[in-house]
């Protein structure tokens, strides 16, 4: 297990820790480095509609590890079907949600967890790790629904790690190691709570 300590450490001075094949450990911090500008999220037309009609009820932490298992079981890109999340990133991040660093924000349908996204938050920065659905559009509303949370309690920075296709439709966009390591400093520093 990788201790709380050198977790919140690394990502305070922007590195994350992903497993790569037999389970090895690695770190990363990439340039350039994908946000989502809090000020500047877009929620697509149709997904709006989605969170207007109340499919979903959303909850924060109500089950973290089995959002974290739902995103270690999700399928991903073809050409790389691969996790990153191995029982050690499992153990060390429900270790980090015990110790109120890392989150999970939910989509539920009655008593069945339809979909979520877990990540870390230390000071003003949350830094998603990952999402899943088992129900379409259910990650999608629970980004919506952190987006708004971290607005609403000052927040200022949601790091993405990367850009994906599907992320740019929210808004994400890339910016410079140096300019997010800028950003960075100032964001872990502010004493929000999600």
């Amino acid at each position: 297990m990788i201790p709380i300590d050198v977790l919140v450490g690394a990502y305070a001075r922007g590195w994350f820790p992903m497993a790569v094949e037999d389970g090895e450990i690695r770190w990363y911090s990439p340039d350039p480095r994908g946000i989502i500008p809090l000020d500047l999220f877009h929620v697509p037309r149709r997904l709006a509609r989605v969170i207007r009609s109340g499919a979903f009820d959303i909850h924060v932490d109500r089950d973290f590890e089995a959002v974290i298992r739902g995103c270690a079981g999700a399928e991903r890109d073809r050409l790389d079907p691969g996790t990153w999340i191995s029982e050690e990133i499992i153990e060390s991040y429900c270790a980090l949600h015990r110790a109120g660093v890392a989150h999970s924000v939910e989509a539920w349908r009655g008593d069945r967890l339809a979909g979520g996204l877990y990540g870390v938050a230390i000071g003003g920065a949350f830094f998603g790790e990952s999402m899943f659905h088992r129900v379409a559009d259910a990650s999608k509303v629970a980004l919506a629904a952190l987006v708004e949370r971290l607005r609403g309690r000052g927040f200022r920075l949601l790091d993405t790690q990367w850009v994906t296709e599907h992320l740019e439709q929210f808004g994400a966009i890339e910016i410079s190691r140096r300019k997010y390591l800028k950003l960075l400093e100032e964001s872990v520093g502010l004493d929000c709570r999600l």
